[in-house]
């Protein structure tokens, strides 16, 4: 498993909908694309600034095999619809490891 992990800063008047809007647009998006597992938004009550938004993806040849064409088309339909009252501070990706358990 992958995971993209995503850090917006947004204002704080503006985060709730801006989730709502991720939701309705990005979120309802990737999970018409293979690969797709899930998708959780995170929030720390004592930084209203930010939202970090966390995608699970079965590997990362389905994550990257999103064409670039749907990418920026969504990008475009969230930029047009919530604004441009954000900033992706932070991308990166993360493998999830699981080792077999051993008997103790």
């Amino acid at each position: 498993m992958v995971i993209e992990y995503l850090k917006i800063r947004v204002s704080p008047e503006l985060r709730e909908t801006f989730i709502l809007k991720d939701a309705e647009i990005w979120t309802s998006m990737l999970a018409r694309c293979p690969g797709f597992i899930s998708k959780e938004v995170w929030i720390e009550p004592e930084t209203p600034t930010e939202v970090i938004l966390i995608i699970r993806w079965t590997s990362r040849e389905q994550w990257k095999a999103v064409p670039q064409e749907q990418l920026e088309g969504t990008q475009q339909q969230f930029d047009q619809e919530f604004g441009f009252d954000y900033q992706m501070i932070q991308a990166s990706e993360y493998q999830v490891r699981k080792f077999p358990q051993t008997p103790s």
